[in-house]
């Protein structure tokens, strides 16, 4: 399987599940937010 075949599939994939695509996006973005603020804080 070469690479573009590879993100066609995500991609599919990612529009078939949007709101769980939505929703772990959100999940990364808060955890690395408060990874950051932990650092800068402590």
């Amino acid at each position: 399987m070469n690479f573009l075949a590879t993100l066609q599939i995500a991609w599919r994939a990612l529009r078939r599940n949007k709101m769980r695509s939505v929703l772990t996006a959100l999940g990364i973005i808060i955890g690395v937010g408060a990874v950051i603020a932990t650092v800068a804080i402590g």
